[in-house]
């Protein structure tokens, strides 16, 4: 089966009407707008670089990012904003809380479909940060505990043939 290709243009506008339909009245901090628009505007960068694989990464991580920073804010600031707008406008919230939980339900698939599109734009399969790695293959490491003994150690240790000093060995 086939996956068929969501535009990235598509993705950014969604998100970013959800994100504005979300905002309409004040029940999420400013962290919550920032963070978004802060990945949306990565999204922007991406379209803007249609070759770029470093743009389509940030906007991955950036989704990724706000997925989490998303149910945080949900878990603390649902509850109060249910009670604040409880009897002005109950219908507004639930209708800003339903785009935000839209938003967030939405972007674990938009995060699938923007890999896709970082792997066709020669991304590696496999993400490296530039952390080193740790291994136990050892075959590469020479061995310092058999040195080749030809002739007398003391005396042609630093020495060439013929009594001239030879290059250091390290």
């Amino acid at each position: 089966m086939e996956i068929p290709a969501i535009n990235l243009k598509a993705i950014v506008l969604v998100h970013w009407l959800l994100t504005v339909w979300a905002c309409l009245i004040t029940w999420l901090p400013t962290s919550y707008v920032l963070g978004n628009m802060s990945a949306l505007a990565v999204g922007v960068w991406a379209i803007a670089q249609r070759d770029s694989i470093d743009a389509v990464l940030m906007f991955l991580i950036g989704l990724a990012v706000t997925i989490l920073t998303d149910i945080v804010h949900f878990g603390l600031y649902y509850a109060a904003g249910e009670i604040q707008y409880k009897s002005v406008a109950l219908e507004l919230f639930r209708f800003s809380g339903g785009m935000a939980i839209l938003n967030l339900l939405l972007k674990p698939v938009s995060c699938f479909f923007v890999y896709q599109m970082y792997r066709e734009r020669g991304g590696e399969y496999n993400v490296n940060f530039g952390f080193p790695r740790i291994t136990r293959n050892r075959d590469a490491y020479q061995s310092i505990d058999h040195q080749d003994q030809s002739g007398s150690s003391a005396s042609s240790y630093n020495q060439a043939e013929g009594g001239k000093p030879g290059p250091l060995s390290y």
